[in-house]
């Protein structure tokens, strides 16, 4: 299990750092509406800019949470709970804007793995 745990890690650190650094203004299937880059994705929702910037920040922290965590267990949780928290919020976002399930899918994975992370330990 330990070694489950570590493998998810890596695959939620790695995916948030890829959409918000690599990705953050190319267009995807899974943006908002018809968002073609984060910026556009969080006027979709209705949100200003500045929250775009405080959520990248959060996401990104708790990304490199989760490789410290591979070394320092002890931040798993916070890793985790974070991150479960903004994924419970991306959810909410594409249902509020009647994105289709599919859109909705990524961020919903990514729910359950950072739950996976506090409660399977």
């Amino acid at each position: 299990m330990e070694i489950l745990i570590k493998v998810i890690q890596v695959v939620i650190a790695l995916g948030i750092i890829n959409v918000w650094i690599f990705r953050n203004g190319k267009t995807t299937a899974w943006r908002g509406g018809s968002a073609r880059n984060l910026k556009e994705e969080f006027a979709t929702y209705g949100l200003p800019p500045w929250f775009m910037v405080l959520t990248g920040f959060l996401k990104i922290t708790f990304a490199l949470l989760f490789i410290v965590a591979l070394w320092v267990s002890e931040l798993l949780p916070i890793a985790g709970g974070g991150m479960a928290v903004l994924m419970l919020g991306a959810v909410l976002m594409h249902v509020k804007v009647s994105d289709p399930l599919r859109k909705a899918a990524p961020a919903a994975a990514m729910l359950a793995l950072s739950l996976a992370t506090v409660l399977l330990p």
